[in-house]
């Protein structure tokens, strides 16, 4: 595999030609600041080709996949140039076996990226004018790997195919599905441990017969050593000739070499009890992993395959695959909801745990304005807001759906934790390149070792059995799976939980964090701030104040808009608005627009003075001043050229951000700060409220780029935000944390790890996984080195192979067993 790569990506940028050159900036500010990233920059040929998006990247560190959310978020589309594909799959029994088709599949032209893992999960990145997605099957097929399905469609970013397209994330296969499964199973999933154990029955029955019965022929031992060797060599010779169709010498080369010698040497017994154990340990390593992939698999089959939808008055039971965007769909008592959507009738309190991790029940209650939910689906209150795989309560409930089944938050669960699998974590990507050395290292001791009878006063028999036992001790099998089973594990482990980690890096840079940087709004607040204060000014009537204020920010998404036309409306009590159009934005700042014919601003005080903005009057400038030192956070507005007041905002602390904020203490989180656009005053006063010492106000977006920076100078640091609005910081941190993930699909795109649900308590539960992740991961490279650093010694002072083996193997067992407690780690 390539480990730097330059691509050319063709991306559509949206049709807003004022905030084009914003989005560009954003796009390259975002992808420069990743790690792995040497330079990224996007050429604009004309209005009739796409942009192009030139990046030089380290391919280990930002796979393909990650570049795809990150423009998408980021507000581009990459066009269908690239093709995207995972599947589940047979025939990759071991994480050596995993590297094996990785390689192979980068080798095949048109070929992108490409990686496999142990769990069974395949990703391929291919460029569709050099290859085809049926190339890449055969290719599979070739290396006797079967597909069981797809887990993720080739979405080109995200654009919806239809229901002649590629069907549900979950339920997609291939067109080989049920005909080129790996040829190793034809006895089931526990063929290769079948096949093991009838390899120790032949080499028991050999050995009684030549030990302990007299009388049969001589032949017969040896022959069922022979019968031995094909059973136990089956699936070992199959990859030793796959890696070396590679030109690859690995393990399963290696054991094959030790047992043909011993059987030149006539050590049938010995070589047969080699191939033995290896085979049992791989067949157990197998069945081990298996246990960490049935835990990722269990995701897939939360969503129910039906649902009972009602179109023109009539109800049916439908596939899921079939529903459409506004269906109505009935959700009885105690049953699994088919797809995302709001509240439409009734009322339930629903068991969100298998999406989002809350423990308990949320109760949901229909949305109080179906237009405006139909309109901005994401946007809908979280009372009324459901997910698919989600369980009801004991109330019926009417649903309208507002995602289709693989576009729900569920499916973008499974298709984003099966690329976390096929991505590589700092420790795996240090132990692959230690085994580049370590390998061939052990060849020229093991063949310098052959020749010790020209030296020692011993026979070539004995001199070449060692050296296959020194070849056996020292292949460094328990150190390829020490990694890969446990980021498996943990990434499983934090699914069910309701945090989404993509891959082992950010898995094992969370658990390695010093300090943490929180986003003010919606992440330690609860994002719903509400008007306090209405300071009219200079005579203006208070109803004219509100009245301007609510039609400009009716145009708005951003949370302060949308307090002050929620709060501002009520206030109002139905009086007539004016007529607003024409809103500008202006990033961290305010927004402008028109309003009866006069220009409107409103947005914070240091907008004001500048870009050609009017300067605030005093009597402004001291009614601000008197919000903050209460700390409110504030918003003047002007019409044309009076001021015609100040409102007032607060935003209320998370009732679980003090107790989440001292759990991440007590984990060892040694530095907080609260980074906001607020006024300073403000951001004090919110950091004391919930316990935090240092608060740094007065940030635009771009400062936060800055202050993050500055942080990851000193130490690692998480940035934790919504996923929005802190794209840029979060992608300057070492991990970005996005809270909220299940209802906002940018958020769950941006960020490394992304809290499912809007609740600031799974925050420590994801640092406390990931610490003891890393703790798992160098308990088994310890052991994996520590058994090595025994053998090798060992065997060239005299320890057999058979011996040699047993230990070796049992290290193995022991590494993907201690992963495996990973599974049933508690918070």
């Amino acid at each position: 595999m390539n480990d730097k790569l330059e691509l050319d990506i063709p991306v559509l940028l949206p049709d807003l030609p004022d905030a084009a050159d914003a989005c560009l900036d954003r796009l390259v500010a975002t992808l420069t600041k990743r790690e792995g990233v040497e330079r990224a920059h996007v050429i604009c040929v004309d209005d009739d080709t796409p942009a192009a998006l030139c990046i030089h990247f380290d391919a280990a560190k930002l796979p393909l996949p990650r570049l795809r959310e990150i423009v998408r978020a980021a507000g581009a589309e990459i066009t269908e140039r690239y093709g995207h594909a995972i599947w589940q799959a047979t025939g990759i029994n071991h994480e050596r076996r995993a590297r094996t088709i990785s390689d192979a599949l980068c080798a095949l032209p048109g070929v992108v990226q490409a990686s496999a893992s142990s769990g069974g999960s395949v990703r391929v990145e291919y460029d569709r004018r050099e290859t085809t997605e049926e190339e890449v099957l055969s290719a599979l097929r070739k290396l006797k790997v079967g597909i069981e399905k797809r887990v993720s469609a080739d979405d080109h970013a995200g654009h919806d195919h239809g229901a002649s397209g590629h069907g549900s994330a979950e339920e997609r296969h291939s067109s080989g599905d049920g005909h080129d499964h790996s040829h190793a199973d034809f006895l089931g999933p526990n063929t290769e441990l079948i096949f093991a154990l009838a390899c120790g029955a032949l080499l028991g029955i050999g050995f009684a017969i030549e030990k302990l019965i007299a009388g049969p022929p001589a032949w017969l031992p040896t022959a069922c050593y022979i019968a031995a060797y094909f059973f136990g060599g089956f699936f070992t010779l199959r990859e030793a000739i796959d890696n070396l169709r590679l030109k690859k010498f690995e393990i399963d080369t290696l054991m094959l070499v030790a047992a043909a010698g011993a059987a030149a040497l006539g050590a049938w017994a010995e070589g047969a009890l080699l191939l033995f154990l290896f085979s049992l340990g791989h067949a157990l390593e197998h069945y081990a992993m298996g246990r960490a992939k049935k835990a990722i698999e269990a995701l897939a089959k939360l969503a129910p395959e039906t649902a009972t939808v009602r179109r023109d008055g009539a109800t049916s039971e439908i596939d899921v695959g079939q529903m459409v965007v506004g269906d109505i769909v009935i959700v009885r008592p105690n049953e699994r909801l088919p797809a995302d959507g709001f509240v439409l009738k009734g009322s339930s309190a629903i068991n969100q745990a298998p999406v989002t991790g809350e423990s308990i029940p949320v109760d949901k209650i229909p949305v109080a304005d179906v237009v405006a939910a139909r309109a901005k689906p994401d946007m809908v209150d979280p009372q009324s807001r459901v997910f698919a795989g989600t369980i009801n309560g004991s109330g019926a409930i009417e649903i309208e759906v507002t995602r289709r089944s693989s576009e729900s938050a569920l499916a973008k669960v499974v298709k984003m934790v099966s690329e976390a699998e096929t991505q590589k974590s700092p420790t795996q990507r240090f132990t692959d390149r230690f085994e580049r050395v370590f390998v061939p290292a052990v060849l020229v001791v093991s063949f310098v070792l052959l020749f010790a009878w020209t030296v020692v006063d011993e026979p070539f028999r004995d001199s070449f059995y060692r050296a296959m036992a020194v070849l056996v001790a020292a292949s460094p099998c328990a150190l390829a799976i020490a990694t890969p089973s446990a980021v498996l594990s943990g990434v499983a482990r934090a699914a069910r939980g309701g945090v989404l980690i993509k891959g082992g890096a950010p898995l094992e840079n969370l658990g390695s964090l010093k300090a943490i940087a929180f986003d003010k709004t919606g992440t330690l607040t609860e994002g719903r701030p509400r008007i306090t204060d209405i300071v009219p000014l200079g005579g203006t009537d208070e109803s004219e104040l509100l009245a301007t204020a609510v039609a400009v920010e009716a145009l708005s998404d951003h949370p302060l808009a949308q307090a002050i036309v929620r709060d501002g409306s009520a206030r109002l009590g139905g009086r007539a608005l004016p007529h607003a159009a024409d809103l500008k934005s202006l990033t961290g700042r305010g927004v402008t627009a028109t309003a009866d014919g006069e220009t409107v601003w409103i947005g914070k005080s240091e907008m004001f003075g500048k870009d050609a903005i009017p300067a605030l009057g005093q009597e402004a400038q001291d009614a601000i001043a008197s919000l903050r030192e209460n700390g409110r956070t504030t918003m003047l507005v002007r019409k044309g050229d009076r001021d015609l007041g100040a409102i007032g905002l607060l935003d209320t602390p998370r009732e679980a951000a003090k107790s989440a904020l001292l759990r991440l203490r007590e984990l060892g989180i040694t530095r907080m700060i609260m980074i906001s656009g607020d006024h300073q005053k403000v951001a004090e006063a919110i950091a004391k409220d919930v316990g935090i010492d240092e608060a740094w106000g007065d940030l635009m977006p771009e400062d936060k780029v800055v202050v993050i920076k500055k942080l990851a100078g000193e130490d690692r640091v998480a940035m934790v935000g919504d996923g929005v609005n802190d794209a840029p910081a979060m992608a300057s941190a070492t991990v970005g944390i996005a809270m909220g993930a299940a209802g906002s699909d940018v958020a769950l795109e941006t960020a490394d790890v992304a809290l499912m649900a809007d609740d600031l308590a799974h925050l420590p539960f994801a640092v406390g996984l990931s610490r003891h992740t890393r703790g798992i991961i160098r308990q088994n490279v310890f052991v994996s080195l520590g058994v090595v650093g025994f053998l090798v010694p060992a065997t060239i002072m005299g320890l057999g192979i058979g011996p040699a083996v047993a230990v070796h193997e049992g290290s193995t067992i022991i590494v993907v067993v201690n992963a495996l407690r990973l599974l049933a780690y508690r918070d």
